[in-house]
């Protein structure tokens, strides 16, 4: 299949997003009325402060992007002046290309005002590539954004149709040589430098026709640098499709994807909740088709007014199950703001893998194991859905002889661990749990390279009934660069009341020579 592939260029994208912003309150940039005064956004240069956007008034009296403030101000001393704010520039460009997934799911930014779409497939969703194009053209157009299209068999060719192209909507037909379409149109279209595309004038090269018949060799004589001239050739054939371009997507596209477009744009969580019920039951049967499940699923609302909300969620294990998959939506569908009103909506899952299914048992007597693993990660996704992601988490074992790494807390992945066959598993006569840290206590008497006798831990004395050890556990080595690092001796000690303690003595060098010693409870046995 061709690739086919679509530019939105935005001619005014600052000033109207500035429009959009502050879309109702009295700013002279909210409108083109004709007796409207002038209004520039300005940036500061290198020679100065400078315009970067005029309205059309300011248009009209000769002041446009590149030139100096000073100069715009002798032109129209009224004229109203802001500084551009290119980041918020850029964050509305970004969401308005996620919102442009609504056509195609590889959306791109390029650069301060352009929008890249890969629409290789997608056509014949909407009626052809000349409805898709008159559609994107449409609802920009609706909400108060200007631009052109262009269209093409590489990223190339639709950006310069879109920028120097005859009409608003400019398309290099799949029946048409990109050669052709791009024949007449300046060299500017072909994403050069400022100083390559003076040279080429200076050249008398001024269409991009013109560039076909020299080779390299030619062109690098004309050119003080081989550099440039490659740089030129380099673009004139990534237009041309003899070097590829590849778009990175905004967000990656999805495995799996169902939508649903809408007459009547719906304004209300339930008509959002009845929509999902459709889109997950149309997506489970894809998925039952491919005979495997999803772990990551996102619920895609594209708003009327050109902006779009996200919600998300993943699961433990991948699942399939329609009714699981609602009940996980339930508790943030409230989360989407209808705004004025969702004319799409959109179910995708990603990350697909291979369904495992389990007999479940007639009875608890009859279940294999003590655990169910499907009704555990079914748990553990709906407490994710409510409590946040990463919120359900179980001990992983660690291959480390220190006790305090041995084991660390890590996001539950819809399988519980299983001890018996974990590196370095816990043992039997070490404690299940440690304190949260070491506690110091104060040895009353002690036999020399032996335990304690008596301590006081916790403001009580305790006397040592039995005692069994030392286990010294020395620090690891590729963990520390200290070579004065201490190693520690273990004791199981238990008091006249029959409580058992874990403690350790720290102050001895990893040769085992003695330093200044202290004792510490590091756990209780149960």
């Amino acid at each position: 299949m061709m690739r086919r592939y679509a530019c939105v260029w935005f001619p005014d994208w600052s000033m109207d997003r500035l429009r959009r912003a502050r879309r109702g309150q009295p700013i002279s940039c909210h409108s083109e009325k004709p007796d409207e005064p002038p209004f520039i956004l300005t940036e500061q240069g290198v020679t100065g402060l400078r315009v970067a956007a005029a309205n059309a008034s300011a248009t009209r009296l000769g002041i446009g992007p590149g030139l100096r403030f000073a100069d715009a101000k002798s032109r129209a001393p009224d004229v109203q002046a802001e500084p551009i704010d290119r980041g918020a520039d850029a964050a509305a460009l970004e969401a308005l290309g996620l919102w442009a997934t609504r056509w195609t799911p590889l959306s791109a930014v390029d650069g301060m005002d352009t929008l890249r779409l890969d629409i290789t497939g997608c056509a014949r969703f909407f009626g052809g590539e000349g409805a898709l194009l008159n559609d994107i053209g449409e609802r920009m157009a609706a909400g108060g954004l200007s631009c052109r299209l262009g269209a093409g068999p590489t990223p190339g060719a639709a950006w310069a149709l879109a920028r120097h192209g005859d009409s608003r909507v400019n398309v290099c037909r799949s029946d048409q040589s990109v050669e052709a379409a791009l024949k007449d149109l300046p060299v500017t279209g072909l994403r050069l430098t400022e100083n390559a595309e003076r040279l080429l004038r200076r050249f008398g090269l001024t269409r991009i026709g013109q560039l076909y018949p020299i080779d390299r060799m030619a062109l690098a004589r004309r050119f003080a640098s081989k550099d440039a001239a490659n740089a030129v050739r380099f673009r004139l054939d990534q237009a041309l499709g003899l070097y590829a371009e590849p778009l990175v997507p905004l967000r990656p596209p999805p495995d799996y994807a169902a939508r649903r477009s809408f007459v009547e744009p719906l304004i209300s969580g339930e008509g959002i909740t009845a929509a999902l019920e459709g889109l997950a039951e149309t997506l489970c049967d894809h998925l039952e088709q491919d005979g495997c499940g999803a772990r990551d699923f996102t619920l895609t609302a594209f708003r009327s007014n050109g902006s779009a909300s996200f919600v998300a969620l993943s699961t433990a294990r991948p699942v399939r199950d329609v009714a699981h998959i609602l009940r996980l939506f339930r508790d943030r569908i409230e989360k989407i703001d209808p705004g004025f009103g969702i004319d799409l909506l959109a179910l995708t899952a990603a990350r697909p893998d291979t369904l495992e299914t389990e007999a479940r048992p007639l009875s608890a007597e009859l279940a294999p194991g003590p655990v169910d693993r499907v009704a555990l990660a079914a748990l553990a996704d709906r407490l994710t859905a409510r409590l946040g992601e990463g919120s359900v988490r179980m001990p992983r074992a660690i291959a480390s002889h220190d006790p305090a790494r041995a084991e660390a807390l890590a996001v539950f992945e819809g399988q519980e661990e299983d001890w018996e066959d974990a590196v370095l598993a816990p043992r039997s006569d070490r404690p299940a749990r440690l304190l949260e840290r070491p506690e110091a206590v104060d040895v009353l008497a002690e036999v020399p390279d032996g335990p304690p006798v008596r301590f006081i831990w916790r403001r009580v004395p305790r006397r040592v009934k039995r005692a069994d050890g030392p286990e010294r556990i020395a620090p690891e080595w590729w963990r520390t660069f200290n070579a004065e690092a201490r190693a520690r001796d273990y004791y199981r000690v238990e008091d006249e009341e029959g409580r058992r303690y874990w403690v350790f003595r720290e102050g001895l060098y990893q040769d085992g020579r003695g330093g200044n010693p202290r004792w510490f409870v590091h756990a209780l046995f149960s």
